[in-house]
């Protein structure tokens, strides 16, 4: 009784401690999953400089975090930084938008009785937008926080790379058989979405600027770039800018612009959209397309936007881990 006592116990302060500081520090876990996935992609890296050119730990994880900032975040910020000096440099002319939109306000009136411009419609499309604008202001601000904590984790992570490893690696209840499936399936995975991903993302948002460079779209490229981030969005993801760029010409009097582009995102887009990922991902780490999809839904919902990686691969672990569980436990064994 004494020992279960002291089991159960420690169990509980344990899993009390654990749910305190997940708590407390929940605001920095992009920083967290951020320097997770950076290490499983330079982990090889840092074996070869260490093992194989004898050079220190602590010069070795120095070199890699410089490379890491030098192709990876100063490049990020620069194109945030030109993203923010494009939009504040975009001119458009929409007074003819404003015209086309108040006619279509009172046909819609005139039809079917039904008052878009009521006070109460325009409260509420007010707190969306300032909802929106909110959260675009919260993901910038956070950024340089998530890049500080990135790279102090990342250090730490690379200098103590063995001993994490061994500890983590220890704790895992399974054989060794299961265990270094889990671990491959967690490399594989966060490797196929942290280099599928922005390479998907730059394919489609240059395929996407053409496009709206040829329909004559204004400030293609800053469209280009948007089309670009949206990809991480399941399901609708790029039709979200293209679809309200085709209403946008076609309530401006372009149809001519506005059915050309339809066509070439429906026909062009999309398929590239879908071919680029589904080969990426099966080239990468073999997933099925549904357990990205709906892993992306999950992991944005739960981390923002490092569920874009993670998501999928809780997705993944929960099927893995089913499947262990039914072959060890479940299946007879002869």
């Amino acid at each position: 009784m004494k020992e279960k006592y002291f089991r159960y116990s420690l169990i509980l302060l344990i899993l009390v401690l654990g749910w305190l500081m997940v708590n407390c520090m929940w605001s920095f876990i992009n920083g967290l999953l951020g320097s997770f996935t950076v290490y499983v992609l330079v982990r090889r890296q840092m074996i070869y400089l260490t093992e194989n050119r004898k050079i220190k730990g602590v010069y070795a994880a120095t070199v890699i975090l410089l490379e890491v900032t030098a192709c990876v975040f100063v490049p990020l910020y620069l194109f945030v930084w030109m993203l923010v000096v494009r939009i504040q440099d975009v001119n458009v002319d929409i007074s003819e938008l404003i015209s086309t939109l108040k006619h279509l306000v009172s046909l819609i009136q005139e039809k079917t009785g039904y008052d878009i411009m009521s006070a109460g419609n325009i409260e509420a499309a007010a707190g969306y937008l300032t909802k929106s604008v909110q959260f675009v202001i919260s993901q910038v601000s956070g950024l340089f926080v998530t890049t500080v904590v990135m790279i102090f984790l990342l250090y730490f992570m690379l200098i103590s790379r063995k001993n994490m490893e061994s500890y983590f690696y220890s704790l895992l209840p399974f054989n060794e058989s299961n265990k270094n499936k889990v671990m491959g399936e967690i490399h594989n995975m966060v490797r196929s979405n942290a280099i599928g991903i922005p390479l998907l993302a730059a394919i489609q948002g240059i395929i996407a600027m053409i496009g709206y460079w040829t329909a004559g779209v204004p400030s293609p490229v800053l469209f280009g770039c948007v089309t670009a981030f949206a990809t991480i969005i399941p399901l609708v993801g790029t039709g979200i800018v293209w679809v309200s760029l085709v209403v946008y010409l076609a309530m401006t009097g372009n149809w001519i612009a506005a059915i050309g582009l339809a066509i070439y995102c429906l026909v062009i887009l999309i398929n590239v959209d879908n071919v680029v990922r589904f080969v990426l991902q099966k080239k990468l780490a073999d997933t099925h397309p549904l357990i990205t999809v709906f892993g992306v839904i999950l992991g944005l919902k739960l981390f923002g936007f490092w569920g874009i990686i993670f998501g999928p691969l809780l997705t993944s672990m929960f099927f893995l881990l089913v499947d262990i569980f039914k072959r060890e436990y479940i299946d007879d064994k002869k």
